[in-house]
């Protein structure tokens, strides 16, 4: 073997090593605090106070009581609806429009960076308008109000993510598809949608987990236990007078489940998606 390829061979080696740690404390940090979460969802008051980290006598009662004794499943259901159908509603409008940013020019240079600019501004600050308008259209305190309201929250980002995708695809494939009598729409739906499906469903899962964890607009347009969602119904067992960590822990523990369910089950095609196409 020759000098050169021993050192090649050395700096393959090196870089793997560096890789294989890096991933190492990328898992500890992950993984640790994790764990510590669901060890406290099985500790009483008194052995929480006291500081350690694994219970001797693991308390499952916690664990039972959110699930039958407390509003956390029904949360669950409400933020995986609001998550889910809003993620859809907000594809079904950013692929139109990141289309037609693309291959129509639609509102110049200007127009993606037009719609991403309110998505960067606290959301506080559109609180009070969307109220009102709900309110108006009687879609207030409902879940159907706020699945509305987080698919028109996140088309901005769905568009700029979905733009990057899009430009990946040879507008040879549109205009032989127009030469055979297909129109517009039917170029979209047929053509483009079947291209774009991996990056369709990275995305989705993108804006469905946003969705899934955002609590400011949540709190404010959802009142009734019929409507909340996990992140509020988390917010007010903290609120008690004197809360039960444990309790708060595990209620955490199962919200979290889902998403990592769906992460294991899209994980082929979320990262098929993310490495379909360039991300802006």
């Amino acid at each position: 073997m020759t000098l050169a390829r021993i050192a090649r061979q050395s700096a393959v080696n090196s870089r793997s090593g560096l890789a294989t740690a890096t991933l190492a404390v990328g898992l500890v940090f992950t993984l640790v605090p994790l764990l510590y979460l669901v060890s406290v969802s099985l500790m009483d008051r008194a052995e929480i106070t006291s500081g350690i980290v694994v219970s001797a006598d693991p308390k499952w009662q916690n664990w039972a009581d959110v699930l039958a004794g407390s509003p956390i499943p029904r949360a669950i259901l409400n933020s995986f609806i609001a998550a889910v159908l809003g993620a859809a509603l907000t594809l079904a409008f950013a692929l139109p429009g990141a289309w037609a940013i693309v291959r129509y020019r639609t509102g110049g240079r200007t127009l993606a960076a037009t719609l991403m600019s309110p998505w960067l501004l606290p959301p506080i600050v559109a609180v009070i308008p969307i109220m009102t308008l709900l309110r108006t259209l009687d879609l207030a305190n409902t879940l159907a109000g706020l699945t509305i309201v987080y698919a028109l929250v996140n088309i901005p980002v769905a568009v700029w993510l979905l733009e990057g995708f899009i430009r990946k695809l040879p507008i040879e494939i549109d205009e032989a598809a127009q030469l055979d009598g297909a129109g517009s729409w039917r170029v979209l739906l047929s053509i483009v949608t079947p291209l774009v499906a991996p990056a369709l469903v990275a995305v989705g899962i993108i804006v469905a987990i946003l969705n899934y964890h955002e609590f400011l607009l949540a709190t404010f347009l959802t009142q009734s236990a019929d409507s909340q969602t996990l992140t509020v119904v988390l917010s007010l067992f903290l609120g008690e007078r004197l809360a039960h960590t444990g309790k708060i822990a595990a209620a955490a523990v199962i919200g979290i489940l889902p998403l990592f369910a769906l992460a294991t089950v899209m994980q082929r095609w979320l990262v098929e998606g993310l490495t379909s196409g360039s991300v802006k």
